[in-house]
């Protein structure tokens, strides 16, 4: 994993300037990477959540399935969510719950061995409420129109 000095300088500047949160956790699930994106979407600052759990953003009856999920993919080195989006559900710092769409993958070294996991996201709530609102709308426009028609 070896990249030039401007390489890495680019990479770095890219990561730093988006909105997308952009985090990377160790083999134990610890916070090591977590950029200005992920300052944005869940309200901790970096040097806040350097060295902490995933468990920060990761709503609490989700947690044994994350976890789960986590320890799998560290241990055989596949997550059934490569080249996927999923949208889940996240913790904000002021408490308040979001929906974030998550890309996931393996981050390994020169010789292939697993370092952690990363984590690119986007915050989706208005989104998520705005589609529910929708469908909500919808079925009850059905249903009005299932009630005003008259059986053959």
């Amino acid at each position: 994993m070896t990249l030039g000095n401007a390489t890495a300088t680019l990479y770095r500047a890219i990561g730093e300037a988006t909105a997308d949160a952009i985090i990377f956790a160790d083999r134990e699930g610890k916070i090591r990477l977590w950029n200005r994106g992920a300052e944005l979407i869940f309200g901790h600052a970096a040097a806040d959540a350097i060295g902490q759990s995933l468990d920060i953003i990761i709503p609490e009856r989700l947690r044994p399935a994350h976890w789960a999920a986590f320890d799998r993919s560290v241990e055989t080195g596949n997550t059934k969510y490569t080249d996927r989006v999923l949208t889940t559900r996240a913790v904000h710092k002021d408490g308040t719950k979001r929906y974030v769409d998550l890309s996931f993958g393996l981050v390994r070294d020169d010789d292939g061995a697993i370092l952690g996991a990363f984590a690119i996201g986007r915050d989706c709530t208005l989104r998520y409420a705005a589609d529910a609102a929708l469908k909500a709308r919808v079925q009850e426009l059905e249903s009005k129109l299932t009630a005003a028609t008259p059986p053959p």
